[in-house]
C-alpha cells in the first residue's frame, strides 16, 4: 500500500509504536498510525505493508488514522472552530421542500462556523468543505450579505476579520495592495501553490464595501460600523485608483506573478471567459460584475461617508456616475437574440461578447438604467440560461457550452441567489421567481444540501439532475442561498437608519404561499414574518421601526 507525502515533508521519527511514522512539513507535524503495518520511510514518503492471509469468502480491513498538528502553535491564520453562526432558531413552516432546505442549510452553516484567532469573538464562514474549509474574502462576504435577514453578527465577524488582514504594501508576489480584501488565507503547508495569503480577486474589496453598507441598514450598531470606518476609506481608494491600473476607468486583473490564478473574478478557473466560438480571452480582463460591485460599493461608501460625517461622498458619486456611462458605451454587445452587456473586456478592450450568468450580477447594483435591466431580466429567463434548474454559468448556445463544465455551463446556487436578488431588486419577480423554484426543483436530490455546484442539465427536456464528482458539500454561499430566495419571496428589505422595515411579497412568489418564516432579526431584535395564501403579510417584531407591508 504505497503513498507518498508532499515533497518538502522531512521523516523526523522512525520509531514509536509499530506502524507509525511521523514527518515534519512546514508548521505542522503529521502521524500516520497503521496498526499491523510494516512501515519502511524514506525521504519523500513511506511504505505501508501488510501480510495477510485470507480465507475463500472472507474479507479484511485496514484501519489508517492521520493527525496533524502545529509544530510550534497555532499562527495567526490558523482559524478554529466558532459555536455556531450567533443565529437564533430558523424555522420555516409551509412546503415542506422549503422548510427542509432551510433546516438542513442553517445547520450547515453553523458547522462551517469559524472565528479569528486574533480576535475570537469575530466569526465567519469557511468557504466549503472539505477543500476550502478556510478564510475567502468572496464566499465568505457573500454568505455573510446573504444572510443578514438572520442577524448582523456574522457579518460584524467577516468585515473585521478581513480589515485585519487587509492590504498594506504592493506585492505582486502575493497580488496585495493598500486597502485591498484578500482572496483566501491558507497555512503554509497546506499544499496550494498560491501565497500563504493571497490578493488575487477583482471583486473582494468592493464586496466588503457593500456588505458593510447593507449590514448598516439591517441595523448593525453605528458604534460597530464607526470602527470600520478607516478600513471603508482605504478600500474606496483601491477601488477607484489602485484596481485601474492602465487608466482607462475600469477594474481589471492580471496575474503579474506567473504563479496566481489566471482569472480573478468570481469564475476563477482558466477557461471561464471565453469567447462565443470557445477562443480564451487574453488579460488584463475587465469582468462586467466587477464594475457592477464597485459601482454599487462606490454609492454604498458614499452614504456610509456622509451619515458618518466624513468627507469625500461626491467626489464617489461622481466616479460611479462616469463609470456608468463608461460601462454603458464599452460592454454592451448584441447577437440574433438582441443586446446584452458582455462578460468581460479582454486585453485588447474588445468585449467578450458570450452570453453567461454573470449578467445577473449587474443587477440591483444601479449600473444599469431601467430600459437596460429589462433586457437582461429577458435573457435571464431565457432557456438557454434558466435551465429550470437554475441559472446556468454559460448559455447552452455557447460553443464552449459544457453542462459539466466547471464555469462553462454547469450551475451554482449561490449564482443563482444573486440573480434572484437583483431581478427582485430591479422589479423582474417573474423571472427571479422561476430560477429560485429551479433550485427547490434541485433540493431533494441532493438531500436538501445544496452543494458548490452541479451539472446544467435541462429541465425542461427531462434531463436528470447531475451532480459534479468534486463539489463542496457543504459550502457556505451555497447552503446560504435559501436565505437569499426566503428575502426575495417576502420583499424583506431593511432600512434600519430610516427607521423602515418593508415586506412586500409578490404574486410571482405565490407557490411558496402560505409561508411562515421565524429566526428572522432586525436591529438585534427577533423577527417573524407569515404570508397567508392570497399573499398578504403579517409582521412581529420588537424592532423600533415602522413596518410597511403589501406592495
Amino acid at each position: 500500500m504505497p503513498d507518498r507525502w508532499p515533497n518538502n515533508s522531512k521523516i523526523n521519527s522512525r520509531g514509536g509504536r509499530p506502524g507509525t511514522v511521523t514527518w515534519d512539513g512546514g508548521d505542522v507535524r503529521t502521524t500516520v498510525t497503521a496498526p499491523g503495518a510494516a512501515v519502511e520511510p524514506h525521504d519523500t514518503g513511506a511504505v505501508l505493508s501488510w501480510t495477510v492471509e485470507l480465507a475463500p469468502r472472507s474479507s479484511w480491513t485496514a484501519d489508517v488514522e492521520v493527525t496533524v498538528a502545529f509544530t510550534g502553535g497555532p499562527p495567526a491564520n490558523a482559524f478554529g472552530p466558532a459555536d455556531g453562526a450567533g443565529w437564533d432558531a430558523v424555522s420555516v413552516t409551509g412546503r415542506s421542500d422549503l422548510a427542509r432546505l432551510t433546516e438542513r442549510s442553517v445547520d450547515d452553516l453553523a458547522a462551517l462556523a469559524l472565528s479569528d484567532p486574533l480576535d475570537p469573538s469575530d466569526t465567519f464562514l469557511a468557504a466549503g468543505s472539505p477543500w476550502f474549509f478556510t478564510l475567502f474574502g468572496r464566499d465568505s462576504l457573500w454568505a455573510a450579505r446573504f444572510t443578514l435577514p438572520l442577524g448582523t453578527g456574522l457579518a460584524r465577524g467577516t468585515l473585521r476579520t478581513l480589515a485585519r488582514r487587509q492590504g498594506r504594501v504592493h506585492d505582486p508576489a502575493t497580488a496585495e495592495a493598500p486597502g485591498k480584501i484578500l482572496h483566501e488565507v491558507r497555512v503554509p503547508s497546506a499544499g496550494t501553490s498560491l501565497p500563504p495569503v493571497y490578493f488575487g480577486t477583482v471583486d473582494a474589496t468592493a464586496l466588503w464595501v457593500c456588505l458593510l453598507h447593507d449590514a448598516w441598514r439591517w441595523g448593525l450598531p453605528p458604534a460597530e460600523v464607526a470602527e470600520l470606518l478607516d478600513p471603508l476609506e482605504a478600500a474606496l481608494r483601491w477601488l477607484t485608483i489602485d484596481a485601474d491600473p492602465d487608466g482607462d476607468g475600469f477594474l481589471e486583473y492580471v496575474d503579474t506573478s506567473g504563479h496566481g490564478l489566471a482569472n480573478q473574478g468570481w469564475k476563477d478557473s482558466g477557461d471561464s471567459i471565453q469567447f462565443p466560438d470557445g477562443t480564451i480571452a487574453e488579460p488584463p480582463i475587465a469582468l462586467s460584475e466587477a464594475q457592477a460591485y464597485a459601482h454599487e460599493a462606490a454609492l454604498a461608501g458614499a452614504a456610509l461617508l456622509d451619515a458618518f460625517g466624513r468627507p469625500g461622498s461626491g467626489r464617489l458619486r461622481e466616479w460611479a456616475a462616469a463609470l456608468r456611462e463608461r460601462f454603458a458605451a464599452a460592454f454592451w454587445v448584441s447577437d440574433a437574440k438582441g443586446r446584452f452587456p458582455a462578460i468581460a473586456l479582454d486585453g485588447a478592450k474588445r468585449p467578450v461578447d458570450t452570453v453567461t450568468s454573470n449578467l445577473g450580477h449587474l443587477l440591483g447594483t444601479g449600473l444599469l438604467g431601467p430600459d437596460e435591466a429589462a433586457v437582461v431580466a429577458d435573457r435571464l429567463g431565457r432557456p438557454d440560461l434558466d435551465a429550470g434548474y437554475g441559472l446556468r454559468t454559460m448559455s447552452a448556445d455557447a460553443a464552449g457550452f459544457n453542462p459539466l463544465g466547471y464555469h462553462a455551463g454547469s450551475i451554482w446556487p449561490h449564482d443563482t441567489a444573486i440573480a434572484v436578488r437583483g431581478l427582485a431588486a430591479d422589479g423582474f419577480p417573474g423571472v427571479a421567481a422561476s430560477l429560485a423554484g429551479g433550485l427547490l426543483r434541485v433540493a431533494p436530490d441532493f438531500a436538501y444540501r445544496l452543494p458548490e455546484l452541479f451539472a446544467g442539465t435541462d429541465a425542461r427536456a427531462g434531463e436528470p439532475v447531475l451532480a459534479y464528482p468534486a463539489a463542496c458539500r457543504p459550502q457556505a454561499w451555497s447552503a446560504a442561498t435559501v436565505v437569499a430566495l426566503l428575502q426575495a419571496a417576502l420583499g424583506l428589505t431593511a432600512d434600519a437608519p430610516a427607521g423602515t422595515l418593508r415586506v412586500a411579497p409578490d404574486p410571482a412568489f405565490a407557490g411558496w404561499f402560505p409561508l411562515r418564516v421565524e429566526g428572522l432579526r432586525v436591529v438585534g431584535h427577533p423577527l417573524a414574518v407569515t404570508v397567508d395564501a392570497a399573499g398578504r403579510a403579517d409582521v412581529r417584531t420588537s424592532a423600533p421601526l415602522t413596518v410597511e407591508t403589501g406592495a
